[in-house]
């Protein structure tokens, strides 16, 4: 798998056995690709996943890792029937113009990915993160959590420079 596809494999069976489905983007409706699923491997990414169409109905959030039966995502019963990836928004300009880029985990050096240096306004969705000055998470570092930052100011930088960006986890 490519470091930046995020995938997430359902399987009918518990502990990853019988048939299978790979799912790399948003899908309202999966019941045509499996009947139940009762475990989940999720390579990259954060994924809600749903019990009815259409997003609707109990969710739970998977990040990265195994999930050999429903019971390990606190899950009700076999029935998952949408998924949609958690993404966050980078954007070159202020007030959320400009060129945009989407991520979802860890980014150790920005231009790898995209070929500016300057983030003037970002959405995060979820969770708390870090922004570095410099690649390899090396330079001044800006704590972000859940929010709309409409200017590289209201995260507290002087200027837009960004050259990597980590999930703040405490395991």
């Amino acid at each position: 798998l490519s470091y930046y596809c995020k995938c997430i494999f359902f399987y009918e069976d518990k502990n990853f056995h019988g048939n299978h489905y790979e799912c790399g983007s948003d899908c309202p409706e999966l019941s045509s690709h499996f009947i139940r699923c009762n475990s989940i491997r999720v390579e990259s990414g954060v994924w809600v996943i749903y019990e009815k169409p259409q997003y609707m109905g109990y969710q739970y959030v998977l990040m990265r890792g195994e999930y050999p039966n429903y019971q390990s995502w606190n899950g009700f019963g076999d029935t998952i029937r949408s998924c949609r990836l958690i993404r966050h928004i980078l954007y070159f300009g202020c007030y959320f113009s400009g060129q945009m880029i989407e991520f979802s985990e860890d980014m150790p050096n920005l231009l790898d990915r995209w070929r500016y240096r300057d983030v003037n306004s970002t959405h995060i969705q979820d969770g708390t993160w870090v922004f570095y000055e410099y690649p390899n998470y090396r330079g001044r570092q800006y704590l972000l959590e859940k929010g709309e930052y409409r200017r590289h100011a209201d995260w507290g930088a002087f200027d837009p420079s960004v050259g990597s960006i980590r999930r703040a986890v405490d395991f």
